[in-house]
Order: C-alpha cells, then sequence, then structure tokens
C-alpha cells in the first residue's frame, strides 16, 4: 500500500470556509437567542452574532494554519537530521580577453590573480563583479595571421579567426603533417615567458557535443608544436594541453626558447605582405581524427574569471570562551573553499582554522570550524567535537578575522558573451576597449529552494555521492552545476554511437537558461565531468554531452469561437506550443520534453483543442527539422534528442460559414 494512503487528514479550511460554514449551522444550532425570543434570521456581517462567528473563524484559521505547519517543521527537522541543508548560490565563469596596448612600453604586462572587471547584465540591476582567477601574463605582441596548410601551400584563413565563422585548422583531412602556422607581429621579440593560447572549439549541431572525463580519454592526434628560428622549425616546450588535440575548449601552454623567436614574413602567404612575423606552428605528427577538428578562435591574452568580490581583514568580533560560539559574514553569498579564518587567542599572533562540513570527526584540540554560505553564519566547537576559540584579553572584542573570503553567484551571473567589458582596477598597459568575453558566461546558479530540497533529499539518500546507477549519474550531475535535467544512457559511447559499449557511459546534461534550445558550454561539461570523476565506478569511462536538439513548427488553420478574441488567441496559440516542445519545462508534465520522446500528432491536436477559444481545428501539419511530416503520423525524434521551437504558424479565424 502506498504511504500516501497512510497520510493523516488535516484540516484545510481557512477563514472564509468556517465562516460560511458557521452561517449554515445558525438555523439549526440557534434557531432563537432565547427561548420565547424571534427567530435568528440577520446573519448579514452587521449582525453582533455574526461578528462573534467571525472573530471564532479568524483564531480557528490561526490555529489551522500553525498545525498544519507540523508536517513541513517535522520535514524539514529530517532533513536537517541527514545533513541536507539548502545548496547555496555558485557563480559564473567565463574565459575574458584582455589585449595589451601596442603602445605599452612593456612587452608583458602582468594582470595579477583578482583584478576585478565589471559586466552589465541588461535586466536593470547593479553591475556585477567578475574576478580574474589567476595571474595573467599579457603579451603585447599581437596575433594577426593564420594559416594552413595541408599537403601544399599555405592558405590564409586569418578571417575566419573572429569567433563566429569557424574554420579547419589542419583542412579537410587533418592528414599527418597538416599545420596551422600563427604569426605574431611585435616591435620587440617575443620574451622568454609562457604563452598561453586560449582554443575554442566549434560543437557540431548535428550530433551530440561531448566532453570525456578523467586521464584515460585518448587523443585522437599527436600534435607538435615548433617555432621558425630563421632556418628552421624548431620545437618547442608543451606545458599544457587542456584541448585534447583541438577536440574540446581549452588552453594550451607553450615555453617560448630563452633566445627567442626571429621575425620573418616568408610563411606570409601572400608575396605583396612584407610584414615580418614570429612564427609558431603547430603540426599534425599523427592523425586519428574521426572528424576533422573545428576552431571557432584562437585567443591570446585570455584568463578565466568568476563572479565573485574579494572581502578582506573583516572582523567577526571577540571569543568569549562559550561552547558553540558563531560568527556572522556581512558579505553573502560566500564563494565555496574561499573564507581563511584566523583568530588570535595569545600573544603569539594569529592561528587558521580550517573549515569543516561538521564536528563528527573533529577532536577537542582541532581548531576547525562549520559555515553555512548561504547565510553567512560560521560556528565553532564545544570542547568535545571541535576546540573552542580562547578568549584573548589582548584584544576582546576584535580577535575573530576573516582575513579574506569571496562573495557571488546566483544565475545572474551567466552574461551574454561581451558584457565582461570593463575593468574596475585600471592595469597600465591594458587595451580598456578590446576588453570582452568571446562566450557567454556558464556555471551560475541560484540558491536551491526548500520544494528543490525536498526532491533532491530522496535522490541524495539512494546515491550516497556516488555514481553507480542510471539515476545517480543524472541526481549528481544536477549537483555538479547548473544543470536542470541530465540523462544517463549506459553503453552510449558519443564517437560510436550506434553500438553498445561495455563499460560507457554517458551523461547529456540541459543546463538551466533562458534559451529555446539550452547548450552546455565547454566550461560547464569541465565542471560536470569533474564533479562526476570523483564519484564513478574505478572502470567506467565517463563522457558528458551537449543535447542534441530538433527543431518543430507546427503549422495549421484553426476555427475559433464566435466571441473569441483573435489577436489574445493567437497569443494563447503560440505560447502554448512554445511551452509544449520546450526542453525544460514541455511535455505531458510540464517538466521537459522527454530524451528522444516521440511527437504523438493525437497529443499536440488535443493539445490545441485545450486552449480556450479554439472550436475546431481545419487543418493541422508537424515540420520537423524543416521538413513537413505526413498528416495525422506520429512522429518519432532521434534517440536521445530533445525538441524545441522558436515560432510556429498556426492561424486562427472566425468560420466563416457562420450565420450573424
Amino acid at each position: 500500500m502506498p504511504l500516501d494512503n497512510l497520510l493523516p487528514m488535516i484540516d484545510d479550511r481557512r477563514y472564509d470556509d468556517i465562516v460560511t460554514e458557521i452561517r449554515t449551522r445558525i438555523a439549526r444550532y440557534a434557531p432563537e437567542w432565547r427561548p420565547g425570543d424571534a427567530a435568528w434570521t440577520d446573519v448579514n456581517d452587521n449582525d453582533p452574532g455574526v461578528t462573534f462567528a467571525q472573530v471564532f473563524a479568524w483564531q480557528a484559521d490561526m490555529l489551522l494554519y500553525r498545525m498544519n505547519l507540523v508536517p513541513q517543521l517535522n520535514y524539514i527537522k529530517f532533513l536537517q537530521l541527514l545533513g541536507i541543508e539548502l545548496e547555496p548560490a555558485e557563480p559564473a565563469n567565463a574565459e575574458v580577453t584582455l589585449p595589451v596596448l601596442t603602445t605599452s612600453a612593456n612587452s608583458v604586462v602582468t594582470v595579477p590573480s583578482r583584478t576585478p572587471l565589471s559586466a552589465d547584465p541588461g535586466d536593470g540591476g547593479t553591475p556585477l563583479i567578475f574576478e580574474t582567477v589567476r595571474s595573467l601574463k599579457a603579451f603585447r605582441a599581437q596575433l594577426n595571421q593564420l594559416l594552413t596548410a595541408e599537403g601544399g601551400g599555405y592558405s590564409d584563413i586569418s578571417n575566419a579567426n573572429d569567433g563566429v565563422t569557424g574554420f579547419q585548422p589542419f583542412g579537410p583531412q587533418a592528414a599527418k603533417d597538416a599545420e596551422l602556422a600563427l604569426g605574431f607581429v611585435d616591435s620587440a621579440p617575443l620574451p622568454a615567458e609562457v604563452l598561453d593560447l586560449a582554443i575554442v572549439v566549434q560543437s557540431d549541431p548535428q550530433a551530440f557535443g561531448w566532453y570525456g572525463c578523467g586521464d584515460t580519454i585518448a587523443t585522437p592526434a599527436k600534435l607538435a608544436w615548433e617555432y621558425w628560428d630563421g632556418t628552421y622549425w624548431t620545437p618547442l616546450t608543451l606545458l599544457k594541453d587542456e584541448t585534447l588535440a583541438f577536440t574540446r575548449t581549452g588552453h594550451v601552454q607553450l615555453k617560448l626558447p630563452a633566445g627567442g623567436i626571429t621575425a620573418t614574413a616568408k610563411f606570409s602567404g601572400n608575396p605583396k605582405d612584407t610584414t615580418k612575423r614570429y612564427w609558431i606552428r603547430v603540426r599534425v605528427a599523427s592523425s586519428q581524427y574521426l572528424n576533422p577538428p573545428i576552431l571557432l578562435a584562437v585567443r591570446t591574452n585570455t584568463v578565466l574569471v568568476e563572479q565573485a568580490e574579494t572581502i578582506h581583514d573583516e572582523i567577526l568580533g571577540g571569543s568569549d570562551g562559550s561552547r558553540n560560539q558563531s560568527f556572522q559574514l556581512n558579505g553573502l553569498p560566500v564563494v565555496a573553499g574561499s573564507l581563511q579564518l584566523q583568530i588570535q587567542q595569545s600573544n603569539d599572533g594569529f592561528d587558521t582554522w580550517t573549515e569543516v562540513t561538521d564536528f563528527f570527526a573533529a577532536g577537542p584540540a582541532d581548531q576547525v570550524y562549520v559555515l553555512d554560505r548561504s547565510s553567512g553564519k560560521i560556528l565553532t566547537g564545544d570542547g568535545v567535537n571541535g576546540a573552542i576559540p580562547v578568549a584573548y584579553v589582548g584584544n576582546p572584542g576584535a580577535n575573530v578575522v576573516a582575513r579574506v573570503y569571496r562573495v557571488g553567484g546566483g544565475k545572474r551571473g551567466n552574461v551574454a558573451a561581451g558584457l565582461i567589458d570593463t575593468m574596475t582596477t585600471h592595469v597600465d598597459g591594458i587595451d580598456d576597449n578590446g576588453i570582452g568575453n568571446l562566450l557567454a558566461a556558464y556555471g551560475g546558479r541560484d540558491e536551491e529552494t526548500l520544494d528543490q530540497a525536498k526532491k533532491r533529499a530522496p535522490q541524495a539518500l539512494r546515491s550516497r555521492d556516488r555514481a553507480v546507477s542510471n539515476s545517480d549519474f543524472e541526481y549528481l550531475a544536477t549537483q555538479a552545476g547548473n544543470v536542470r535535467r541530465a540523462k544517463a544512457l549506459p553503453f552510449f559511447h558519443p564517437q560510436f554511437p550506434g553500438l553498445k559499449v561495455p563499460g560507457t557511459v554517458s551523461v547529456v546534461v540541459v543546463p538551466d537558461t533562458d534559451d529555446p534550445a539550452p547548450q552546455a558550454s565547454d566550461g560547464l561539461l569541465r565542471t560536470v565531468c569533474s564533479y562526476l570523476d570523483a564519484r564513478r565506478l574505478l572502470a567506467t569511462e565517463l563522457f558528458v554531452l551537449r543535447p542534441l536538439y530538433q527543431l518543430v513548427l507546427i503549422q495549421g488553420d484553426v476555427i475559433a469561437a464566435d466571441d473569441a478574441d483573435l489577436a489574445q488567441l493567437g497569443i494563447a496559440i503560440e505560447q502554448s506550443l512554445l511551452d509544449y516542445f520546450h526542453p525544460l519545462k514541455g511535455g505531458e508534465k510540464g517538466d521537459g520534453w522527454p530524451f528522444g520522446g516521440t511527437i504523438y500528432y493525437s497529443r499536440v491536436y488535443q493539445r490545441l483543442l485545450g486552449i480556450q477559444g479554439i472550436a475546431s481545428i481545419s487543418d493541422l501539419t508537424i515540420v520537423l527539422d524543416g521538413e513537413a511530416q505526413p498528416p495525422c503520423t506520429d512522429i518519432p525524434i532521434q534517440p536521445h534528442a530533445l525538441l524545441y521551437s522558436v515560432q510556429h504558424a498556426v492561424i486562427a479565424n472566425y468560420d466563416a460559414g457562420a450565420t450573424a
């Protein structure tokens, strides 16, 4: 028997219900005020007896309201016993390019870590603050020419390096010895520094874009990085390649030679171009590409930023030596792992305390604390589990200090491309007019609601933070970042979609955005990969995929009711169909179109007939990916794909044959 059948009945009557019930019972229970008096027939608000009834109803309504809160209170307390709290907001991330002025006196400009930038999200609110996650060595040298060669002469593809067009760095075959040459212009030799190249890979909208997790993912090609020394191509030291041979977006770091690079015009690809450049190339040493890579852009001077603001040396008060003390941070919400708490307990100076998730494993001398990132509340131990901060007589009111922490988070930080364009702290040499993020920010998430936590609790108990079953992978993927939906595909390998590959699990993630076809960024795929990789079984080969979308359009004609407003009816039809096919709020249940879900003609028909004001449907056609489908036919979509729509063409008119 379902437990729902055993739930106690809770009185759901409110003030108006109680007053109405009292009025209906007057004739039976109080026919007369006193024996011999006339019957009580006046039950309007002006009657004194009704006033007493209203006061009673108001008091009863308050008692019922408090009684109805008891089950919710018990549930929340149960969640707390399990250690389940509301997930705090998470900050968005983005890659921002910081170009150097050609007139700068320095060939390399250092941008410190936690340099603040701002973005106007366009919602009328206050600008958002972003900070660089690490320091950046920005080169004055400009990358102004890209050449590609595949078995022949060089071809200039510089104009395609715009972040929109896309280009094949190794040509259509990506065969052995194909190359991409990068030409830099500067007034001085390239310095003996680390050159950081940001590589943006174009995803195929007709196939699953994927990201392999873990260190066991095979690289489909071996690339050799070299520079032109004036006579020969000489190998460069590759420090890091996050792109797996240009198959995914990431950074490539190269150690430039101490002796510098000779400038030459030899490889310009244009006999009339006499500009001398410093040349670096990447060559395909061996190739096993299934599909040649396609890049959107190659950028220098690009660094990861986080939607957060750093706060230094905030005094939280003084310890009084009591058990279970609490201290309050002013900034909210707190970014995970950013708080450095220091407490002075003697003349020897401040001690740094360590953050823990709870005190269960802490001993009486362990200097640890628990932080609620949403509320900014800091808790210390009781002397049994966790040390008690000692009261320091030399500074009794200010010996507890948040030496540094960062605040920020929320979906609002997922700003569009190009909006992070202002440095709030000027850095000499940086071109303020050229700052911008090529791609939209990703990963920002609002604080979890109570209803979301209630839904999460059973999944958390089942998974126990380990990815074993399909539901485990799906639940944990939604916890990794700004992921609204996830679908685990066992035995599915994105490179071999038609085969069942044992030991392989692919997880499709749909981010929580307002786009009609939400697409996960490379950064979000990396975040989910890292989160799931730490929780998967050792022998599981794991991939995180972007959704595969198919565009649906409904065409047709409907007959409107005589009293319907055609303009309002047209708006209602359009919105109803957009919602029905939406990947996040579509489908029959309103929780998103099912992965690989068939389009049932009858249900689309019913959807339209359910709109108030439609009398009948005279014509209805489903168009999938630009192709009209046969009428009165259910339409299957690709396996594991989702539907989306941007507009529909259903025309509403009155019945031309109806008489006035």
